[in-house]
């Protein structure tokens, strides 16, 4: 009988047979957050100057701080607080531009459109690895279009142009900002794609690709010119609640993170083209939205893609019972 294994399940044969490939320093590999304070991790960012070290932070309830996890021991190696900031209202995201500055979007809005603005904060990434507190400079953002909850803010790698995805069951849209943001009064976003549900997103180290996740999938596009291309099918591990996603500072591969205490990230290479001649997994089968394999036939596909389709009915409505949960106690307060 033949078996389809997803990427991490793989991974996992691997270990478990102690055939796993040799991987220098163990950085970069999938790996559990550890910090019992960092519960709702929201965003994710890898390092350009610590190699293995991921920059993430809570959304809401939290305060100006940002944690640099490595990614060898999944525990915290440095705390930053920001100052000279406005208290944070629902921190989503966190990017690192060319200029090696740390961007961070204070940008969720789970009333869908109840704040006339959103913030971003901006600070050099920390050289030394320590608990830190540091003069971040804030931006005020607002959308041409009017108000919009988000949760994907992405610094284009070789521009420096940030990029906002906003957050809508009916499809959102990928939102552009000034060249250059400024101090001086609002940055106007202003839309220039339609996007599916997003989460977050990154975009490859060459800045030619742009990775949108949700709950439930992923979508890679063609990204030149400032202006999406190809849409292309991704890897995207199941995870109780689907809210990061980063390349790798080399670009090998893409690491999906959740929310929760003791949350996963999960690696996932990037295969030749990153899918996009056609979107298909590192088996070559063609996948589904969700990502689970779609490639067997008979009675063994129908049987394996019963199993993936209830699983993934398992962690939808788990997903889903976790963002009601949220939105009620948020409200409630």
């Amino acid at each position: 009988m033949r078996a389809y294994l997803t990427a991490s399940g793989a991974a996992l044969l691997l270990v478990l047979t102690g055939a796993a490939p040799a991987v220098a320093d163990g950085a970069d590999q999938s790996f559990t957050i550890e910090d019992p304070r960092i519960t709702e991790s929201s965003g994710l960012a890898a390092s350009r100057l610590h190699p293995g070290v991921y920059w993430t932070h809570n959304d809401s309830e939290d305060g100006p701080y940002l944690y640099a996890v490595d990614s060898r021991t999944g525990k915290t190696v440095a705390t930053v607080t920001m100052r000279g900031v406005g208290e944070p209202r629902d921190v989503e995201a966190v990017s690192i531009g060319p200029d090696g500055n740390l961007y961070v979007g204070d940008i969720g809005d789970n009333l869908d459109g109840s704040w006339d603005h959103v913030w971003i904060y901006r600070f050099p990434e920390p050289k030394q690895l320590r608990d830190a507190t540091v003069r971040a400079t804030q931006f005020d953002v607002t959308y041409a279009d009017g108000a919009r909850n988000a949760e994907a803010m992405m610094v284009h790698p070789k521009t420096g142009r940030v990029y906002i995805a906003s957050k809508n069951e009916d499809g959102g849209g990928l939102y552009e900002g000034p060249a250059r943001l400024s101090t001086g009064g609002n940055n106007v976003f202003r839309r220039v794609g339609e996007v599916p549900w997003v989460t977050d997103g990154a975009f490859s180290p060459d800045g030619t690709r742009l990775v949108l996740r949700s709950y439930f999938s992923a979508r890679g596009y063609a990204f030149e010119d400032g202006r999406l291309g190809d849409d292309y099918r991704v890897d995207a591990p199941f995870q109780g609640q689907s809210e990061s996603v980063t390349y790798t500072a080399d670009g090998s591969a893409v690491m999906f993170g959740s929310e929760g205490a003791g949350s996963g990230v999960e690696r996932v290479d990037v295969e030749s083209g990153d899918g996009a001649e056609g979107g298909t997994s590192p088996s070559g089968k063609a996948r589904d939205g969700a990502g689970a394999d779609t490639g067997a036939s008979g009675d063994e596909g129908e049987g394996q893609g019963g199993s993936a389709a209830l699983g993934a009915v398992i962690v939808a409505a788990a997903a889903v019972g976790a963002l009601v949960l949220k939105r009620r106690r948020r409200a409630a307060d």
